[in-house]
């Protein structure tokens, strides 16, 4: 395998890092940030079902299709939420492995005693009523290849004025919400990506892009002024710092710049000068020997251990900055 050419002595050893690591991280690593071909990094990728953590969250899947006896929960053992970390880790949606554990959701799950009772006897990807989490099931239906065709038009029923979504409208609020936005619209994309280009889709898409473009990904459009966090959330460890400018993995519901920018990577988006205080920001956390920490974990129980401690080197950090900043510095070079 040969590996592009990287900035430093410091680079080599932090994609190292990431090649001797799990077979999640191990697979994107080769595919996002080396030359390597289609057949090694195919090979890497079938070890995220048959050792490590991808294994290990497979194998927890219950004889009655859940993930911790539920659709959704508000830790993070629930089935929503082990299907959005087999996403993110790349389980190959053809693999055997895939295809027994989606059938076991699809034959079995509804959302009785964990949803409204409106939904109780919705099947899992039928999603129930909020935005947020219905993004967070279509887009996981989505990449395995499941049919969300309802809930994707209920979200695009559901887009707001300003472009973006936000699980209060149903309450009465006309301002989107990052966090629900971000959400949505990596369902819309996941459904894209599975089913082809579709021109509603993509404007709708588009326009939810702009809503977090306009606003630098993190600032008031009216005044320019740094956005805090969300109105539901904290800044839990009581720096005062900005919630989304402290990158945590998982994310789960939450945004922050990082995810925001590996999303309009991955949507294929040429950046643009709205990115770049952005961008700046993730590369500025890099530490000395090329590697990003842990800054933040959402309170709740996981399913399994998949990073290190906060305040640690992360893999999952330094995976996504890296590959952000790859991205970003080859479409500026190319423009």
């Amino acid at each position: 395998m040969s590996t592009r050419e990287h900035r430093s002595g410091a680079d080599q050893a932090t994609l190292q890092w990431l090649l001797s690591s799990d077979p999640a991280i191990r697979w994107q690593a080769l595919r996002d940030l080396t030359d390597a071909g289609p057949a090694e990094i195919a090979a890497a990728r079938a070890g995220v079902e048959a050792e490590g953590i991808g294994a290990r969250l497979l194998g927890m899947q219950g004889a009655d299709g859940t993930w911790g006896g539920a659709a959704w929960n508000h830790g993070w053992t629930s089935t929503m939420h082990v299907l959005t970390l087999l996403r993110e880790f790349g389980l190959d949606p053809e693999s055997a492995a895939a295809r027994r554990a989606l059938e076991g959701v699809r034959a079995h799950v509804t959302w009785r005693g964990c949803g409204p009772e409106e939904c109780a006897y919705h099947t899992f990807f039928a999603g129930e009523i909020e935005p947020c989490i219905n993004g967070q099931v279509a887009a996981a239906g989505a990449y395995f290849g499941q049919d969300v065709k309802g809930l994707i038009e209920r979200l695009l029923g559901e887009q707001l004025p300003d472009g973006g979504w936000n699980c209060d409208a149903e309450n009465g609020s006309t301002r989107s919400s990052f966090n629900t936005t971000i959400c949505v619209l990596e369902a819309l994309l996941e459904f894209e990506l599975d089913t082809g280009p579709n021109s509603v889709v993509t404007t709708a898409r588009l326009r939810g892009e702009e809503y977090l473009l306009e606003r630098h990904l993190y600032r008031r459009k009216s005044t320019g002024e740094l956005i805090p966090r969300d109105r539901k959330q904290r800044s839990d460890d009581g720096s005062g710092a900005p919630a989304w400018t402290r990158f945590a993995y998982p994310t789960w519901w939450h945004y922050d710049l990082l995810r925001g920018l590996d999303y309009f990577r991955r949507a294929g988006t040429r950046p643009g000068d709205r990115m770049a205080e952005a961008i700046d920001l993730v590369g500025s956390k890099r530490d000395a020997a090329g590697r990003w920490p842990l800054e933040l974990r959402y309170p709740g129980e996981m399913p399994c251990e998949i990073d290190e401690p906060v305040g640690r080197p992360s893999r999952w950090n330094t995976l996504r900055a890296l590959r952000v900043l790859r991205w970003y510095e080859e479409q500026r070079g190319e423009a």
